[in-house]
Formats: structure tokens, sequence, C-alpha cells
């Protein structure tokens, strides 16, 4: 995945909407948090067995990938609102988990 392709095309996308005033890091943060809500109600009374099944189940899996593709979305979006570059967050980040929690 491009993640710069995809930030420009969820601008445009908020652009062609006239959504750009609403496309702030603290809308888009509590926007994310909703979907979040939203992604755990799927595995919410399923007991972890079950949840390591979900995906065999087609329509679970569907709705399940929606919820996703929406976190994503909007966390996508918040970097780029920010100036961060995700790549690089992400390799910072895994860097400091290792010293954080080395392997035994």
């Amino acid at each position: 995945m491009d993640i710069s392709a995809l930030q420009a095309r969820l601008r445009q996308f908020a652009a062609d909407r006239d959504w750009t005033p609403y496309q702030t890091p603290k809308n888009l943060a509590m926007a994310m948090i909703v979907e979040a809500a939203e992604l755990v109600e799927h595995f919410q009374w399923m007991t972890p067995e079950q949840s390591q099944q979900a995906g065999q189940d087609s329509d679970l899996q569907g709705r399940i990938a929606d919820e996703i593709a929406d976190v994503l979305i909007y966390l996508v979006q918040i970097a780029d609102h920010t100036g961060i570059d995700i790549d690089r967050a992400v390799e910072r980040k895994i860097g400091k988990n290792a010293l954080k929690y080395p392997a035994p």
C-alpha cells in the first residue's frame, strides 16, 4: 500500500465533498475511536476461540474488514493532517519496543 497516494486520494475525497473544514486531527481521532468501537462490537461477546475463527464466516469477515478499513482510513488521515510519516513512526516505535521488551 502506498500511504502517500492513499493520503492524496483521501484528501481529494474530502475536498470533493467539502469535508475539508471538518478534517481536523481532533475530529478524525474521535471518528477513528467510534470506528474502533464498531470493530470491537463484532467481537464483544465471543470467546477467544470464537474470535480466532471469525475470518471463516465470510459475512462477518466482510463486516470486520469494513471496520478495519474505516479505522485505517482515519488513522492515515490523522497522520496526514499532523505531518507524521507513518513508515518512519512505525519503524521508530518497533525499535523502541525491541529495547523495552527484548526477546529472551
